[in-house]
């Protein structure tokens, strides 16, 4: 029985790794000062009637420190790009100029800081859904189980605790990864 167990935890942790890795890669995206190709990268772009990431769209470039462009392939879909740089949340404004969307990266201000802290507890929040979700298949599974009669109310209960004790585990990294970059965004 403890090898099922085992096969359910590690399932559940690569999946909730992966939440922490989404995070991770979402939070790369707010700088503080500089600009970074992967500011824009959370940006999703509703074009050819789904929405996509901006990097399936176009090219990301940093021609000066205060600058990123996106030289947009399809002249169709600049307009979406601008608007959903606009739309994301991170304080961006573009102006497309041709194919070609230009993003200057604001000064930041205390206000500018604050948003980008508001941004990064957003995505704190989504990965801490994800996790719970992972949680919730858990234990789906686990009854599932024990109503086949699979495994005993003991197991289920043990079950139950091993995944509660896993996911509380991984909210407190998620805590952890947050307050680690909300210190970097305030830091002047």
């Amino acid at each position: 029985m403890s090898a099922d167990l085992n096969a359910l935890m590690e399932d559940l942790t690569r999946r909730m790794d992966g939440a922490l890795e989404s995070l991770r890669r979402d939070l790369s995206g707010l700088r503080s000062g500089r600009a970074s190709p992967n500011l824009l990268e959370p940006v999703r772009v509703e074009a050819y009637g789904s929405e996509v990431p901006l990097s399936q769209v176009g090219s990301i470039a940093v021609p000066e420190a205060r600058m990123l462009t996106v030289s947009v392939w399809d002249r169709s879909v600049v307009g979406a790009v601008e608007r959903a740089i606009r739309d994301a949340g991170l304080g961006l404004n573009p102006a497309a100029d041709g194919q070609t969307v230009r993003v200057p990266i604001p000064q930041l201000t205390e206000e500018r800081r604050n948003e980008l802290a508001r941004a990064a507890a957003r995505y704190a929040e989504n990965a801490k859904i994800a996790v719970r979700g992972v949680r919730r298949d858990g234990m789906d599974q686990s009854k599932t189980l024990e109503k086949k009669s699979e495994i005993s109310q003991d197991d289920m209960k043990t079950w139950t605790e091993s995944i509660q004790k896993l996911t509380d585990q991984y909210v407190k990294r998620v805590d952890e990864i947050l307050t680690d970059k909300d210190r970097e965004i305030r830091q002047v």
